[in-house]
Protein backbone atom coordinates (compact mmCIF):
# COMPACT_ATOMS: atom_id res chain seq x y z
CA UNK A 1 0.00 0.00 0.00
CA UNK A 2 1.04 3.50 -0.41
CA UNK A 3 1.26 6.40 1.89
CA UNK A 4 -1.99 7.37 1.49
CA UNK A 5 -3.13 7.60 5.25
CA UNK A 6 -3.18 10.04 7.92
CA UNK A 7 -2.47 9.27 11.93
CA UNK A 8 -4.85 11.79 13.55
CA UNK A 9 -3.71 11.81 17.63
CA UNK A 10 -6.83 13.39 19.39
CA UNK A 11 -5.70 13.76 23.47
CA UNK A 12 -8.16 14.57 25.51
CA UNK A 13 -9.08 15.51 29.19
CA UNK A 14 -9.95 12.11 30.37
CA UNK A 15 -8.75 9.66 27.08
CA UNK A 16 -6.15 9.59 24.18
CA UNK A 17 -7.96 8.18 20.91
CA UNK A 18 -6.09 7.48 17.55
CA UNK A 19 -8.04 7.53 14.74
CA UNK A 20 -6.46 6.40 10.99
CA UNK A 21 -8.05 8.59 7.78
CA UNK A 22 -8.42 7.22 4.23
CA UNK A 23 -8.36 9.77 1.28
CA UNK A 24 -11.96 9.78 1.09
CA UNK A 25 -11.65 11.48 4.67
CA UNK A 26 -13.40 7.99 6.39
CA UNK A 27 -12.29 6.92 9.71
CA UNK A 28 -10.69 3.52 9.02
CA UNK A 29 -9.81 2.37 12.44
CA UNK A 30 -9.62 3.91 15.88
CA UNK A 31 -8.36 3.01 19.33
CA UNK A 32 -9.08 4.91 22.36
CA UNK A 33 -7.02 4.76 25.83
CA UNK A 34 -8.74 6.66 29.09
CA UNK A 35 -5.72 7.50 31.83
CA UNK A 36 -6.34 9.04 35.51
CA UNK A 37 -7.49 12.48 36.46
CA UNK A 38 -5.90 13.67 39.96
CA UNK A 39 -7.53 16.01 41.86
CA UNK A 40 -4.95 16.94 44.54
CA UNK A 41 -7.44 19.40 46.34
CA UNK A 42 -10.37 20.88 45.45
CA UNK A 43 -10.64 22.72 42.46
CA UNK A 44 -7.40 21.60 41.42
CA UNK A 45 -6.79 19.04 38.36
CA UNK A 46 -3.91 17.21 37.06
CA UNK A 47 -2.49 14.78 34.78
CA UNK A 48 0.47 12.65 34.72
CA UNK A 49 2.46 13.78 31.18
CA UNK A 50 4.25 9.96 31.32
CA UNK A 51 0.85 8.83 31.02
CA UNK A 52 -0.37 11.11 28.14
CA UNK A 53 2.45 9.91 26.40
CA UNK A 54 2.43 6.14 26.86
CA UNK A 55 -1.61 6.68 25.98
CA UNK A 56 -0.85 8.10 23.18
CA UNK A 57 2.03 5.40 21.70
CA UNK A 58 -0.22 2.65 23.19
CA UNK A 59 -3.39 4.10 20.69
CA UNK A 60 -1.07 4.64 17.94
CA UNK A 61 0.22 1.09 17.84
CA UNK A 62 -3.73 -0.17 18.49
CA UNK A 63 -4.93 1.58 15.92
CA UNK A 64 -2.30 0.38 13.30
CA UNK A 65 -2.63 -3.53 14.05
CA UNK A 66 -6.42 -3.29 14.16
CA UNK A 67 -6.44 -1.79 10.30
CA UNK A 68 -3.61 -4.18 9.03
CA UNK A 69 -1.90 -0.86 8.03
CA UNK A 70 2.00 0.01 9.18
CA UNK A 71 3.59 2.99 9.84
CA UNK A 72 5.09 3.02 6.12
CA UNK A 73 1.81 3.74 4.83
CA UNK A 74 1.27 6.84 7.18
CA UNK A 75 1.01 10.12 4.77
CA UNK A 76 1.32 12.38 7.79
CA UNK A 77 0.07 12.73 11.42
CA UNK A 78 -2.34 15.51 13.18
CA UNK A 79 -2.67 16.38 16.21
CA UNK A 80 -5.32 18.21 18.01
CA UNK A 81 -5.55 18.01 22.19
CA UNK A 82 -7.38 19.76 25.25
CA UNK A 83 -6.45 22.92 25.12
CA UNK A 84 -4.78 25.13 27.84
CA UNK A 85 -3.26 22.01 29.88
CA UNK A 86 0.26 23.22 30.49
CA UNK A 87 3.43 21.45 31.47
CA UNK A 88 6.68 22.46 31.67
CA UNK A 89 10.02 19.90 31.37
CA UNK A 90 13.58 19.84 30.97
CA UNK A 91 15.03 21.05 27.43
CA UNK A 92 17.37 18.12 27.71
CA UNK A 93 16.10 15.23 29.06
CA UNK A 94 12.48 15.75 28.65
CA UNK A 95 11.78 15.28 32.55
CA UNK A 96 8.69 17.27 33.86
CA UNK A 97 9.22 19.52 36.75
CA UNK A 98 5.69 18.79 37.79
CA UNK A 99 2.19 17.68 36.51
CA UNK A 100 0.71 18.57 33.53
CA UNK A 101 -2.22 21.25 35.33
CA UNK A 102 -5.34 20.89 33.24
CA UNK A 103 -7.21 23.91 31.70
CA UNK A 104 -10.10 22.59 33.75
CA UNK A 105 -7.97 23.49 37.41
CA UNK A 106 -9.15 26.43 39.35
CA UNK A 107 -5.79 26.70 41.63
CA UNK A 108 -4.85 30.38 40.06
CA UNK A 109 -8.02 32.13 41.19
CA UNK A 110 -6.59 33.87 43.20
CA UNK A 111 -3.84 35.43 40.28
CA UNK A 112 -5.96 36.33 38.43
CA UNK A 113 -8.01 38.59 40.54
CA UNK A 114 -4.74 40.05 41.91
CA UNK A 115 -3.73 40.57 37.96
CA UNK A 116 -7.40 42.11 37.72
CA UNK A 117 -7.50 44.21 40.81
CA UNK A 118 -4.19 46.14 39.50
CA UNK A 119 -6.22 46.91 36.44
CA UNK A 120 -4.50 44.88 34.01
CA UNK A 121 -7.50 42.66 32.45
CA UNK A 122 -7.94 45.32 29.28
CA UNK A 123 -4.33 44.62 28.29
CA UNK A 124 -4.61 41.12 27.77
CA UNK A 125 -7.81 41.12 26.41
CA UNK A 126 -6.42 43.45 23.76
CA UNK A 127 -3.55 41.46 22.83
CA UNK A 128 -4.63 38.12 23.57
CA UNK A 129 -8.05 37.95 23.18
CA UNK A 130 -8.93 36.34 26.04
CA UNK A 131 -9.82 37.29 29.81
CA UNK A 132 -8.44 36.95 32.83
CA UNK A 133 -10.00 33.41 33.88
CA UNK A 134 -7.06 30.16 35.52
CA UNK A 135 -9.23 28.45 32.37
CA UNK A 136 -5.81 29.59 30.51
CA UNK A 137 -2.07 28.75 30.38
CA UNK A 138 -0.31 31.73 31.38
CA UNK A 139 -1.02 31.48 35.12
CA UNK A 140 -1.02 28.44 35.25
CA UNK A 141 2.90 28.63 34.11
CA UNK A 142 3.68 31.36 36.66
CA UNK A 143 2.01 29.10 39.63
CA UNK A 144 4.56 26.41 38.58
CA UNK A 145 7.43 28.80 38.43
CA UNK A 146 6.42 30.11 41.35
CA UNK A 147 5.44 27.26 43.71
CA UNK A 148 7.77 24.34 42.78
CA UNK A 149 11.23 24.97 44.44
CA UNK A 150 14.20 25.29 42.08
CA UNK A 151 11.90 25.39 38.65
CA UNK A 152 12.15 29.52 38.56
CA UNK A 153 15.92 29.53 38.72
CA UNK A 154 16.19 26.85 35.90
CA UNK A 155 13.70 28.21 33.82
CA UNK A 156 15.93 31.79 33.56
CA UNK A 157 18.95 29.53 32.71
CA UNK A 158 16.97 28.63 29.90
CA UNK A 159 16.90 24.54 31.07
CA UNK A 160 13.46 24.57 30.65
CA UNK A 161 10.71 24.59 28.33
CA UNK A 162 6.82 25.37 28.41
CA UNK A 163 4.22 23.37 26.18
CA UNK A 164 0.36 22.62 25.57
CA UNK A 165 -0.02 19.29 25.47
CA UNK A 166 0.68 19.30 21.35
CA UNK A 167 4.10 20.56 22.03
CA UNK A 168 4.95 17.39 24.67
CA UNK A 169 3.19 15.11 21.92
CA UNK A 170 5.61 16.82 19.39
CA UNK A 171 8.65 17.13 21.28
CA UNK A 172 7.92 13.49 22.03
CA UNK A 173 7.36 11.94 18.73
CA UNK A 174 10.38 13.82 17.48
CA UNK A 175 12.53 12.14 20.18
CA UNK A 176 13.64 15.79 21.59
CA UNK A 177 14.15 17.59 18.80
CA UNK A 178 11.63 20.18 18.02
CA UNK A 179 9.95 22.49 20.58
CA UNK A 180 7.11 24.26 18.59
CA UNK A 181 3.19 25.01 18.71
CA UNK A 182 0.52 26.35 16.21
CA UNK A 183 -1.27 29.51 16.25
CA UNK A 184 -4.16 28.27 17.55
CA UNK A 185 -2.81 26.75 20.72
CA UNK A 186 -0.19 30.04 21.16
CA UNK A 187 -3.75 31.92 21.05
CA UNK A 188 -4.98 30.37 24.23
CA UNK A 189 -2.12 30.71 26.72
CA UNK A 190 -2.25 34.46 27.61
CA UNK A 191 1.06 35.60 26.55
CA UNK A 192 0.30 35.15 22.62
CA UNK A 193 -0.52 38.45 20.30
CA UNK A 194 -3.25 37.49 18.17
CA UNK A 195 -2.76 40.04 16.07
CA UNK A 196 1.05 40.58 15.68
CA UNK A 197 1.68 37.15 15.74
CA UNK A 198 4.39 36.86 18.29
CA UNK A 199 4.67 36.17 21.97
CA UNK A 200 4.39 39.45 23.87
CA UNK A 201 6.98 41.56 26.35
CA UNK A 202 4.61 42.99 27.80
CA UNK A 203 2.63 40.06 28.63
CA UNK A 204 5.81 37.82 29.73
CA UNK A 205 6.87 40.69 31.58
CA UNK A 206 3.35 41.12 33.87
CA UNK A 207 3.25 37.24 34.46
CA UNK A 208 7.00 37.12 35.32
CA UNK A 209 7.72 34.37 32.28
CA UNK A 210 11.10 34.19 30.85
CA UNK A 211 10.79 34.39 27.24
CA UNK A 212 12.83 31.17 26.27
CA UNK A 213 10.56 28.62 27.65
CA UNK A 214 8.49 29.42 25.07
CA UNK A 215 7.63 27.08 21.75
CA UNK A 216 8.20 28.41 17.91
CA UNK A 217 4.61 29.02 16.70
CA UNK A 218 3.85 28.13 12.84
CA UNK A 219 0.71 27.67 10.95
CA UNK A 220 -2.11 25.14 11.96
CA UNK A 221 -1.52 22.98 8.45
CA UNK A 222 2.57 22.72 8.39
CA UNK A 223 5.63 20.41 8.74
CA UNK A 224 6.44 20.99 12.68
CA UNK A 225 8.79 18.04 12.86
CA UNK A 226 9.36 14.53 11.34
CA UNK A 227 8.90 11.34 14.03
CA UNK A 228 12.37 9.84 15.34
CA UNK A 229 12.17 6.16 13.80
CA UNK A 230 12.26 5.25 17.73
CA UNK A 231 9.26 6.88 18.64
CA UNK A 232 7.24 6.14 14.99
CA UNK A 233 7.42 2.30 14.48
CA UNK A 234 10.72 2.86 12.42
CA UNK A 235 10.07 5.19 10.65
CA UNK A 236 10.54 9.14 10.24
CA UNK A 237 7.04 10.70 9.17
CA UNK A 238 5.73 14.07 9.30
CA UNK A 239 3.58 15.63 11.68
CA UNK A 240 1.92 18.04 9.77
CA UNK A 241 -1.14 18.98 11.01
CA UNK A 242 -2.06 21.23 14.49
CA UNK A 243 -4.99 22.42 16.16
CA UNK A 244 -6.88 22.78 19.68
CA UNK A 245 -9.48 20.62 19.94
CA UNK A 246 -12.22 23.43 19.11
CA UNK A 247 -10.22 24.77 16.27
CA UNK A 248 -10.34 21.45 14.58
CA UNK A 249 -13.45 20.53 14.97
CA UNK A 250 -14.32 24.04 13.56
CA UNK A 251 -12.23 23.26 10.59
CA UNK A 252 -13.77 19.92 10.01
CA UNK A 253 -17.09 21.21 10.12
CA UNK A 254 -16.29 23.15 6.98
CA UNK A 255 -17.15 26.65 9.20
CA UNK A 256 -14.99 28.56 6.10
CA UNK A 257 -16.96 31.64 6.03
CA UNK A 258 -17.43 34.43 8.06
CA UNK A 259 -20.90 33.87 9.72
CA UNK A 260 -20.29 30.34 10.17
CA UNK A 261 -20.97 28.50 13.53
CA UNK A 262 -19.93 25.27 15.32
CA UNK A 263 -20.83 24.14 18.44
CA UNK A 264 -19.37 21.29 20.03
CA UNK A 265 -21.87 19.61 22.66
CA UNK A 266 -19.03 16.92 24.97
CA UNK A 267 -18.10 17.61 28.51
CA UNK A 268 -18.89 21.14 28.41
CA UNK A 269 -19.84 22.91 25.02
CA UNK A 270 -17.51 25.60 22.92
CA UNK A 271 -19.32 27.58 20.17
CA UNK A 272 -17.07 29.35 17.75
CA UNK A 273 -18.09 31.92 15.11
CA UNK A 274 -15.59 32.61 11.99
CA UNK A 275 -15.08 35.94 11.91
CA UNK A 276 -12.49 35.52 8.72
CA UNK A 277 -9.44 37.90 8.95
CA UNK A 278 -11.83 40.53 11.48
CA UNK A 279 -10.52 39.60 15.04
CA UNK A 280 -13.41 41.17 17.28
CA UNK A 281 -12.55 41.77 20.66
CA UNK A 282 -15.85 41.06 22.58
CA UNK A 283 -17.42 43.63 24.87
CA UNK A 284 -19.96 41.03 25.93
CA UNK A 285 -17.86 38.47 27.76
CA UNK A 286 -16.90 36.08 24.50
CA UNK A 287 -12.91 35.30 23.52
CA UNK A 288 -11.21 36.06 20.40
CA UNK A 289 -9.18 33.32 19.29
CA UNK A 290 -7.04 32.21 16.34
CA UNK A 291 -9.43 29.57 14.39
CA UNK A 292 -6.52 28.23 12.09
CA UNK A 293 -3.48 29.66 9.62
CA UNK A 294 -3.29 28.73 6.72
CA UNK A 295 -1.56 29.38 3.63
CA UNK A 296 -0.62 32.48 4.72
CA UNK A 297 -3.24 33.91 6.25
CA UNK A 298 -5.05 33.87 9.73
CA UNK A 299 -8.36 32.90 10.52
CA UNK A 300 -9.89 34.68 13.42
CA UNK A 301 -12.91 33.13 15.21
CA UNK A 302 -15.38 34.34 18.28
CA UNK A 303 -16.02 31.54 21.20
CA UNK A 304 -18.12 31.18 23.94
CA UNK A 305 -17.25 28.43 26.38
CA UNK A 306 -19.50 26.30 28.61
CA UNK A 307 -18.05 24.20 31.24
CA UNK A 308 -20.83 22.29 32.00
CA UNK A 309 -23.47 20.64 29.24
CA UNK A 310 -22.91 16.91 28.90
CA UNK A 311 -21.61 16.58 32.97
CA UNK A 312 -25.15 18.47 33.80
CA UNK A 313 -26.88 15.48 32.26
CA UNK A 314 -23.75 13.17 33.77
CA UNK A 315 -24.94 14.79 36.92
CA UNK A 316 -28.76 13.19 36.62
CA UNK A 317 -27.31 9.56 35.86
CA UNK A 318 -24.49 9.75 38.26
CA UNK A 319 -25.13 11.52 41.58
CA UNK A 320 -29.23 12.15 41.05
CA UNK A 321 -29.48 8.57 39.67
CA UNK A 322 -32.42 10.09 37.79
CA UNK A 323 -31.26 8.36 34.69
CA UNK A 324 -29.67 4.92 34.10
CA UNK A 325 -27.89 6.08 30.93
CA UNK A 326 -27.46 9.75 30.19
CA UNK A 327 -28.81 8.97 26.64
CA UNK A 328 -32.23 7.86 27.84
CA UNK A 329 -32.59 12.12 28.80
CA UNK A 330 -34.09 12.76 25.13
CA UNK A 331 -37.21 10.24 26.59
CA UNK A 332 -37.98 11.47 29.62
CA UNK A 333 -37.76 15.02 28.64
CA UNK A 334 -40.65 14.56 26.23
CA UNK A 335 -42.63 12.91 28.59
CA UNK A 336 -43.43 16.19 29.89
CA UNK A 337 -45.37 19.25 28.04
CA UNK A 338 -42.57 21.89 29.68
CA UNK A 339 -40.57 21.96 33.22
CA UNK A 340 -43.19 23.25 34.79
CA UNK A 341 -41.60 26.18 36.17
CA UNK A 342 -38.31 24.58 37.27
CA UNK A 343 -35.19 26.42 35.85
CA UNK A 344 -31.52 24.98 36.26
CA UNK A 345 -28.38 26.37 36.08
CA UNK A 346 -25.38 24.11 35.96
CA UNK A 347 -22.91 26.10 37.11
CA UNK A 348 -21.16 23.30 38.98
CA UNK A 349 -17.36 24.48 38.30
CA UNK A 350 -18.82 28.57 37.82
CA UNK A 351 -19.82 30.11 34.73
CA UNK A 352 -18.11 30.31 31.65
CA UNK A 353 -18.96 32.92 28.81
CA UNK A 354 -20.51 35.69 29.03
CA UNK A 355 -20.76 35.87 32.81
CA UNK A 356 -16.95 33.99 33.57
CA UNK A 357 -17.69 33.94 37.43
CA UNK A 358 -15.37 31.18 38.94
CA UNK A 359 -17.05 30.61 42.07
CA UNK A 360 -20.81 30.45 40.61
CA UNK A 361 -22.42 27.35 41.29
CA UNK A 362 -25.10 25.44 40.63
CA UNK A 363 -28.59 26.81 41.00
CA UNK A 364 -32.36 24.99 41.10
CA UNK A 365 -35.39 27.32 41.01
CA UNK A 366 -38.88 26.76 41.14
CA UNK A 367 -39.62 23.43 42.00
CA UNK A 368 -42.72 22.98 43.69
CA UNK A 369 -44.66 19.58 44.40
CA UNK A 370 -45.50 18.66 41.38
CA UNK A 371 -42.04 18.72 40.36
CA UNK A 372 -41.34 15.21 38.62
CA UNK A 373 -38.16 13.52 37.45
CA UNK A 374 -39.00 14.41 34.12
CA UNK A 375 -39.12 18.22 34.33
CA UNK A 376 -35.65 17.88 36.14
CA UNK A 377 -34.44 16.53 32.82
CA UNK A 378 -36.19 18.54 30.25
CA UNK A 379 -34.81 21.29 32.73
CA UNK A 380 -31.42 20.18 32.36
CA UNK A 381 -31.44 19.89 28.85
CA UNK A 382 -33.36 22.94 27.65
CA UNK A 383 -30.50 24.75 30.32
CA UNK A 384 -27.62 23.79 27.54
CA UNK A 385 -29.96 25.59 24.76
CA UNK A 386 -30.39 28.72 27.05
CA UNK A 387 -26.57 28.75 27.48
CA UNK A 388 -25.89 28.11 23.60
CA UNK A 389 -28.43 31.10 23.21
CA UNK A 390 -26.84 33.41 25.34
CA UNK A 391 -23.59 32.88 23.17
CA UNK A 392 -25.48 33.51 20.36
CA UNK A 393 -26.63 36.79 21.57
CA UNK A 394 -24.08 37.79 22.71
CA UNK A 395 -21.65 36.96 19.22
CA UNK A 396 -24.74 38.94 17.79
CA UNK A 397 -24.11 42.38 19.62
CA UNK A 398 -20.50 41.81 18.57
CA UNK A 399 -20.33 41.25 14.82
CA UNK A 400 -24.01 42.02 13.85
CA UNK A 401 -23.58 39.15 12.14
CA UNK A 402 -27.56 36.75 12.88
CA UNK A 403 -27.29 33.12 13.22
CA UNK A 404 -28.61 31.23 10.48
CA UNK A 405 -27.10 27.72 10.82
CA UNK A 406 -25.81 25.99 13.93
CA UNK A 407 -23.29 22.75 12.98
CA UNK A 408 -23.34 20.59 16.32
CA UNK A 409 -20.91 17.79 17.04
CA UNK A 410 -20.24 16.29 19.98
CA UNK A 411 -21.65 13.03 22.33
CA UNK A 412 -24.64 15.39 23.49
CA UNK A 413 -25.37 16.48 19.92
CA UNK A 414 -27.09 12.80 19.54
CA UNK A 415 -30.00 14.37 21.68
CA UNK A 416 -33.11 14.95 19.71
CA UNK A 417 -34.50 17.07 22.21
CA UNK A 418 -31.90 19.43 22.25
CA UNK A 419 -31.31 20.00 19.32
CA UNK A 420 -34.84 20.62 18.46
CA UNK A 421 -34.74 23.47 21.57
CA UNK A 422 -31.87 24.80 20.37
CA UNK A 423 -33.40 25.52 17.02
CA UNK A 424 -36.65 26.67 18.22
CA UNK A 425 -35.10 29.36 20.73
CA UNK A 426 -32.33 30.35 18.23
CA UNK A 427 -34.89 30.52 15.29
CA UNK A 428 -32.55 29.05 13.24
CA UNK A 429 -30.81 25.32 11.72
CA UNK A 430 -28.84 23.00 13.65
CA UNK A 431 -27.22 20.72 11.37
CA UNK A 432 -25.32 17.43 12.33
CA UNK A 433 -22.75 15.42 10.24
CA UNK A 434 -22.56 12.18 9.43
CA UNK A 435 -19.28 12.42 10.95
CA UNK A 436 -18.93 13.65 14.73
CA UNK A 437 -15.51 12.99 14.88
CA UNK A 438 -15.13 16.58 14.21
CA UNK A 439 -12.11 17.31 16.31
CA UNK A 440 -9.59 14.62 15.24
CA UNK A 441 -10.56 15.01 11.21
CA UNK A 442 -10.23 18.54 11.79
CA UNK A 443 -6.53 17.48 12.38
CA UNK A 444 -6.02 14.77 10.07
CA UNK A 445 -7.46 17.28 7.24
CA UNK A 446 -4.73 19.88 8.29
CA UNK A 447 -1.97 17.71 8.12
CA UNK A 448 -3.44 16.36 4.82
CA UNK A 449 -3.22 19.55 3.24
CA UNK A 450 0.25 19.80 4.58
CA UNK A 451 1.46 16.45 2.75
CA UNK A 452 -0.66 17.47 -0.42
CA UNK A 453 -3.10 14.12 0.49
CA UNK A 454 -5.65 17.03 -0.43
CA UNK A 455 -5.73 19.60 -2.39
CA UNK A 456 -7.64 22.15 -0.44
CA UNK A 457 -10.50 23.29 1.70
CA UNK A 458 -13.04 22.87 -1.40
CA UNK A 459 -12.13 19.09 -1.52
CA UNK A 460 -12.36 18.89 2.62
CA UNK A 461 -15.99 20.37 2.35
CA UNK A 462 -17.08 17.79 -0.32
CA UNK A 463 -16.13 15.04 1.81
CA UNK A 464 -18.75 16.13 5.10
CA UNK A 465 -22.00 14.52 4.69
CA UNK A 466 -25.10 16.18 6.75
CA UNK A 467 -26.75 13.50 9.21
CA UNK A 468 -29.77 15.43 10.66
CA UNK A 469 -30.98 19.04 9.91
CA UNK A 470 -33.43 20.00 12.51
CA UNK A 471 -35.26 23.43 11.89
CA UNK A 472 -37.48 25.99 14.22
CA UNK A 473 -40.72 24.13 14.74
CA UNK A 474 -43.72 25.16 17.62
CA UNK A 475 -42.07 27.93 19.36
CA UNK A 476 -44.01 27.49 22.44
CA UNK A 477 -40.22 27.24 24.60
CA UNK A 478 -39.86 29.86 26.68
CA UNK A 479 -37.33 32.99 25.38
CA UNK A 480 -34.28 34.54 26.20
CA UNK A 481 -31.36 32.90 28.59
CA UNK A 482 -31.62 30.90 31.66
CA UNK A 483 -29.44 33.38 33.52
CA UNK A 484 -31.50 36.32 32.18
CA UNK A 485 -34.84 34.69 33.31
CA UNK A 486 -33.05 34.06 36.74
CA UNK A 487 -31.87 37.78 37.46
CA UNK A 488 -34.97 39.60 35.35
CA UNK A 489 -37.31 36.87 37.80
CA UNK A 490 -35.64 36.27 41.39
CA UNK A 491 -33.09 39.47 40.93
CA UNK A 492 -29.94 36.55 41.75
CA UNK A 493 -26.46 37.62 41.23
CA UNK A 494 -25.21 34.75 39.74
CA UNK A 495 -21.97 35.63 41.52
CA UNK A 496 -23.68 34.14 44.70
CA UNK A 497 -24.22 30.96 42.48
Amino acid sequence: MSASYILAIDQGTTSTRAMIFDQKGKIVEKSQQEFQQIYPKSGWVEHDPADIWESTKSVMSAALQQSSLKAENIAGIGITNQRETTMIWDRETGEPVYNAIVWQCRRTTDICAELKDRGLEDIFQQKTGLLLDPYFSGTKVKWILDNIEGVRERAENGELVFGTVDSWLIWRLSGGKEHVTDYTNASRTLMYNIHELEWDEDLLEILDIPASLLPEVQESSSIFARTSPQNFFGYEKPIAGIAGDQHSATFAQACYKKGMIKSTYGTGAFMLMNTGADSYISENGLLTTIGWGLEGEINYCLEGSIFNAGSAVQWLSDELELLSDPADSEYFAQKVDDTDGVYIVPAFTGLGAPQWEPRARGTVVGVSRGTTRNHLIRATLEAVGYQSQDLLEAMYDDTGIECREIRVDGGAASNGFLLQFLADIADTTVQRPVNTETTAAGAAYLAGLAVNLWSDKEEIRGMRRVDKEVHTGDRSSPQGGAYFWLEKSYEIDPGLG
